[in-house]
């Protein structure tokens, strides 16, 4: 697959230089869009289309994926952002979460209208034939009508990592479409990945990176591959299937009316007043944990249950979910100011584990670990339901808001609530407008079941855990005229669930305050441009949730034009956060644990780069962590044991293929 990627690089290449001297005006067509929806109702909201120029090369460096990131090191790998504002909330999968990064699910699907077919076709590589880093992207979309619109997208990453057994390869591929009538709209999508990770367990001695002539006699080069890993045989897979279909269908009137400049020429409008909607997702997910090695298996981890002759174990979860809904729609007079809708969700969980624990309580190897005395069945069905309701306001230059509510009914879900909502002004101010958002939300809900019931070779766990309650407010100030932006926030948590220094769940009972502050301010002069990105938080109890307290991301370049038609970005970057107890990994469950012995951050993280767009071609070359060896610390930890990449040179090439 390297050999092939590599031939895609070359062509796509030839193609950028033939069209680019062969390259014409374009057709002048109606501008493409792009939009995400919501769940349950599937309602729209704005997106873009990939093609900007700005810090593309950026997003392929492992470490860049948040201005403070924990990260096994290599791209593709488990990950999770330390700044808490930005966290997904734990799922019914929890294996999952740790590939948040790199899966697509609801909230970052997207859907196109692009007037003329769309092909964006992109490939980046770095490294090595040891060490290389290789990812391929295509997203397809194209209309048959104005009504009517498919699409598909692939995205392969194949990243054999800069140190041993941490290769990483995952593909995803999906196919979408959407169709907009006066009556009738759909949405849907189907995708499916598979992530293969090798599970390393961190280096043996962290000194072959902070000090590593200490540790090699003297010799203080290393050879990153050579380094001894703490597991050698052990790999887990993640694989996932999710489709999605959302329906309305619109009831309301049609509106006539003649030209204003030829009264003979007739118009007809539909005007929809209430939509009746169905929405229907069925996911799949399945998680496998090998570890072949015998005595590596015994000795990384505490305890074995179930085998003294490694590890070779899949957990599955699926989940049937649909919503009925009717929404009385904004906007169908002058006196419907705001849109109101209700609806009900019924949902299917299923669970398969290694085994019933019943199974093994006789017949025992007495060097095993005795299973706990509870009762853990290897499949478990869960229904649940809710009932809820949207007030939305998405039209108007002054004031819009949303708000959901969502009430559990039926199963273990009875009781929860959930309410999320925003509010949004702009205010004129300088010949521009300020935006001002306040948000929040409350939330009272079942701690998710994997969390609750698990039956593993190396971790057994039964917990009786209450209802998570979690309070969160803050605003946001947005100013476009001179490039400011601001968020302010604080969360109140009760019940907090997290995985503790035994890398099992745990529940706390007192209250836990997570207060943020985060800042955008771009600052330009002609061809000088400085972005800088700011972020102070502060978490009340650290022993359950350590938090980096100071993160910034600043950004120096020059922007500028070579013969009026190439657009070239050309600048350094760095990436710092404070130190901190950053949480610890766990190979087998793919979960971010507490630790208090290793303090992680207080390093300066630097890349230097070339982003060049010429017409519908973007072109990168990054050096990442250019400052190695010279300045910004040798400490470049984000976890303990496992070291973020060394100096890596990467380039990649996107070109949009419209016809």
């Amino acid at each position: 697959m390297s050999k092939f990627l590599r031939y895609v690089i070359l062509a796509v290449a030839v193609i950028f230089i033939f069209g680019s001297a062969m390259a014409k005006d374009s057709v002048v067509v109606a501008p493409s869009y792009a939009w995400t929806i919501s769940q349950p109702l599937g309602q729209r909201y704005e997106a873009t289309i990939d093609t900007l120029q700005d810090n593309y090369a950026q997003r392929f460096v492992p470490a860049n994926q948040s201005i403070a990131y924990a990260t096994t090191g290599n791209y593709g790998g488990p990950g999770q952002t330390q700044i808490f504002f930005e966290r997904e909330h734990v799922s019914e999968f929890f294996f999952e979460d740790a590939l948040h990064t790199w899966v697509k699910g609801l909230s970052n699907q997207k859907f196109y209208n692009t007037r003329i077919p769309m092909t964006l076709l992109s490939y980046s590589t770095g490294g090595t034939k040891y060490n290389n880093q290789d990812r391929l992207t295509g997203i397809f979309s194209g209309n048959a009508n104005k009504r009517l619109q498919i699409g598909a997208m692939i995205d392969y990453i194949y990243s054999k990592g800069n140190y041993e057994y941490q290769a990483a390869k995952n593909l995803m591929w999906g196919f979408n479409g959407s169709y907009t009538g006066d009556r009738y709209e759909l949405q849907a999508y189907y995708n499916n990945f598979n992530s293969l990770n090798k599970e390393s367990g961190g280096i043996e001695d962290d000194r072959y990176i902070t000090d590593p002539a200490e540790v090699q006699g003297g010799d203080s080069k290393v050879d990153t591959k050579t380094i001894p890993t703490l597991l050698n045989s052990a790999h887990s897979r993640v694989v996932g299937h999710d489709l999605f279909l959302n329906h309305r269908y619109k009831v309301g009137y049609y509106r006539t009316w003649k030209d204003s400049i030829n009264d003979t020429i007739e118009h007809k409008e539909y005007i929809p007043v209430t939509s009746f909607i169905w929405t229907m997702n069925y996911k799949t997910n399945m998680h496998r944990f090998i570890d072949g090695n015998t005595t590596e298996d015994r000795t990384y981890f505490e305890n074995c249950y179930l085998s003294l002759n490694g590890t070779d174990e899949r957990t599955e979860y699926s989940r049937f979910s649909n919503t009925l809904g009717v929404s009385l729609l904004e906007g169908f007079n002058k006196y419907s100011k705001f849109g109101l809708s209700a609806y009900a969700t019924y949902e299917i969980r299923k669970y398969k584990q290694v085994v019933d624990t019943m199974l093994y309580v006789a017949d025992r190897n007495e060097s095993l670990t005795p299973v706990p005395d509870f009762i853990i069945p290897r499949k478990e069905t869960e229904n649940v339901a809710w009932v809820g309701g949207q007030l939305t306001k998405q039209r108007g230059s002054i004031l819009t808001y949303n708000a959901d509510a969502r009430f559990g009914v039926l199963g273990n879900v009875a009781g929860d609530v959930d309410i999320t909502g925003d509010v949004t002004t702009r205010i004129p101010l300088w010949g521009d407008s300020v935006k001002i958002t306040g948000y929040g939300y409350f939330k009272n809900e079942e701690v998710p079941y994997l969390l609750r019931n698990y039956i593993s070779n190396h971790y057994i766990w039964k917990n009786d855990f209450g209802k998570m309650r979690r309070v969160r407010i803050g605003g946001r100030l947005s100013m476009p005229h001179t490039e400011t932006f601001v968020d302010v926030g604080v969360e109140n948590m009760q019940n907090y669930v997290y995985f503790n220094n035994s890398a099992v769940p745990a529940q706390y009972g007192d209250n836990i305050q997570v207060f943020s502050i985060s800042g955008r301010q771009n600052l330009r002069f002609r061809a000088l441009n400085w972005e800088n990105r700011l972020t102070y938080q502060t978490s009340s109890e650290e022993s359950v949730l350590s938090l980096p307290k100071f993160a910034v991301y600043s950004n120096l370049y020059l922007k500028f034009r070579v013969a009026g038609v190439m657009h070239v970005q050309l600048g350094v970057d760095c990436n710092y956060y404070t130190g901190y107890y950053a949480p610890g990994y766990n190979p087998a469950t793919m979960a971010f644990h507490t630790q208090n012995k290793i303090k992680c951050g207080d390093f300066a993280w630097m890349n230097a780069y070339a982003n060049v767009k010429l017409k519908k071609t973007r072109f990168f070359l990054i050096f990442s962590h250019v400052n190695q060896g010279m300045f910004g610390g040798d400490n470049y930890f984000s976890m303990p044991h496992y070291p973020l990449n060394p100096r890596k040179f990467q380039m990649g090439l996107s070109v949009d293929f419209s016809n």
